[in-house]
């Protein structure tokens, strides 16, 4: 999943990246909240984590405009803000979920699985499709109950086809979801990934719509 990290704290933007893209996130750090905003324009990220205290611009009001522009991806608001009165405010002002610095990882981490689930309809930390079981805790992948090893990559690949197995993915939107400002993508990346996934899946759960992209095999 494509993510957008708003933060100013060189230390704690360094080790929340490090630890999403560790995940298979593709993660881009703005570190004000005026290039957080000009960032959001874009309109490509599946959820986004979002500081107060932030210089050219607050994050308050980077959310706030961000909703009252449109913008419906999750938000969870990650500060040392802890005052009652700032989560009503963080929350009322279009925030999904509120966490306070000095936080754990792991726990951010299920907290971005848990708010990207539930934009996708998914109560579970399980997808199926076929004989295809995809665990995001575990992050396990396996066929007919037999584990599967893949790759970060591999994994975010099949994650983003998962979660809406009859959509056509072009090239280009899955390079979006895969991939973020500071990653270096070759022409042949997204055919590389598909073609591993394919040897290690099963040739035939991937198929490849022509001129268009790719989707999951139809599930019997």
């Amino acid at each position: 999943m494509r993510l957008l990290l708003v933060e100013d704290d060189p230390m704690i933007g360094e080790s929340i990246v490090d630890a999403l893209k560790g995940l298979g996130h593709a993660v881009d750090w703005a570190e004000d909240g005026r290039a957080g905003e000009l960032a959001l324009g874009n309109d490509v990220y599946d959820l986004v984590l979002l500081d107060l205290g932030l210089p050219e611009q607050s994050g308050l009001t980077v959310l706030a405009r961000y909703r009252s522009s449109g913008g419906s991806a999750p938000v969870i608001i990650v500060t040392a803000h802890d005052a009652v009165t700032d989560r009503i405010s963080g929350l009322d002002a279009g925030a999904d979920d509120y966490i306070t610095k000095p936080f754990d990882l792991d726990e951010l981490a299920a907290r971005v699985r848990a708010l990207l689930r539930r934009r996708a309809g998914k109560p579970r930390p399980k997808f199926f499709h076929g004989d295809i079981e995809l665990d995001e805790v575990s992050h396990e992948v396996s066929v007919n109950s037999v584990v599967v090893p893949l790759v970060a990559r591999e994994f975010s690949l099949l994650r983003v086809l998962i979660d809406a197995p009859t959509k056509v993915f072009s090239k280009a939107e899955l390079e979006e979801k895969l991939y973020g400002w500071n990653d270096e993508v070759e022409s042949n990346t997204i055919e590389v990934h598909v073609h591993n996934l394919r040897k290690k899946l099963g040739p035939e759960k991937i198929v490849t719509v022509r001129g268009i992209g790719y989707r999951l095999v139809v599930a019997t």
